[in-house]
């Protein structure tokens, strides 16, 4: 970028008022509070209306890889076929491990295809661990292991089904048109803004209220509909979801029913099967942030059939030598 590419940009942006982010989650080394993570959340009722907020809940903004349920949908709605654990990797930022791998290569299998056919970027797995044996076997990055590869071999499976483009899936109007139609239905509002996801998919500037109406969708639908069927196939396996040992798997498994997906840049949205939901921005989008806020939000909400799995999900230890010396908390 050229310094009049920047002065343009910075020229566009100040036209764009910033969020009214406030505090979320302080991070305590000793007694002082060493860090300050700002951000915005919205909490809404089954029926749709905004129950808690914290800062700023219309503010537009990318809600990345927490796209992927309802991009899900929108496939299924489309005619492609999928079990519940493909479903579950379409839905996902998978840890990278072997079996999240056979199973988005189970995807391409079912269409005839094979991993040449995906168009996500390539990177090595997600997942720590599975980074680590990914690199102990020799094996390099690739298509597959990247977190979005279940998201991309059912998005090239649709384009085979549908006679669409599978060479430039990324690029075809068809598909493009069927996924912006999608969001903007569940979320019962018109996008802000197009971009670019980080794996090459269209990523869409929705509000936070958005967000989670989208995510209330998915887990109050009616049996038998696409929606019942993503959020099916997360609770069932949120293990293909996210990963063993991530915050999002752990979340699921322990509110039972409960729909969730995170994004980079410090995205969360869960939903409920009553059909109230919770949408989570981090202003700094630091990852660690995230849950913290999140779980503690819900267990507000849930009042006191909270299960501690998830109230110990609202704080971790910060560490000096390999010991607990502060916290990161949710405020």
């Amino acid at each position: 970028m050229t310094p009049a590419d920047t002065q343009s940009l910075r020229a566009q942006l100040a036209d764009h008022p910033l969020a009214a982010h406030e505090p979320l989650v302080i991070a305590t080394r000793g007694d002082a509070i060493e860090s300050i993570h700002y951000g915005s959340a919205v909490l809404l009722d089954p029926a749709g209306n905004i129950t808690a907020h914290r800062g700023d809940t219309q503010a537009a903004f990318y809600p990345r890889s927490a796209l992927k349920p309802l991009f899900a949908v929108g496939m299924l709605r489309a005619g492609l076929e999928l079990n519940d654990e493909q479903l579950a990797l379409a839905a996902a930022s998978h840890s990278g491990a072997p079996r999240h791998q056979q199973v988005a290569q189970s995807t391409l299998a079912a269409a005839g295809l094979d991993a040449s056919a995906l168009r996500n970027s390539t990177d090595l797995p997600y997942g720590v661990a599975e980074r680590n044996e990914h690199l102990a076997a020799g094996d390099a990055a690739s298509q597959l292991a990247q977190n979005c590869s279940g998201k991309h071999a059912a998005l090239a499976a649709l384009c085979e089904l549908k006679g669409w483009d599978t060479d430039d899936y990324l690029n075809d109007p068809r598909l493009l048109a069927l996924l912006q139609e999608t969001v903007e239905e569940l979320t019962g509002e018109q996008i802000h803004g197009v971009s670019v996801d980080g794996c090459g998919t269209p990523v869409y500037r929705l509000s936070l209220a958005g967000l989670a109406r989208g995510f209330a969708r998915l887990a109050a639908a009616k049996p038998g509909t696409a929606e019942a069927r993503v959020a099916k196939a997360m609770t069932s396996y949120p293990e293909l979801v996210a990963g063993e040992g991530r915050d999002v798997t752990a979340l699921m498994r322990a509110v039972p029913g409960a729909v969730a997906k995170d994004g980079f840049e410090g995205i969360q949205a869960v939903a409920l099967p009553d059909g109230s939901a919770l949408a989570v921005k981090i202003a700094d989008g630091s990852d660690r942030a995230r849950m913290p806020i999140t779980a503690k939000l819900l267990a507000e909400h849930l009042g006191a059939s909270t299960p501690q799995a998830l109230a110990d999900l609202a704080a971790s230890p910060a560490l000096g030598g390999g010991h607990p010396v502060g916290l990161l908390i949710a405020l």
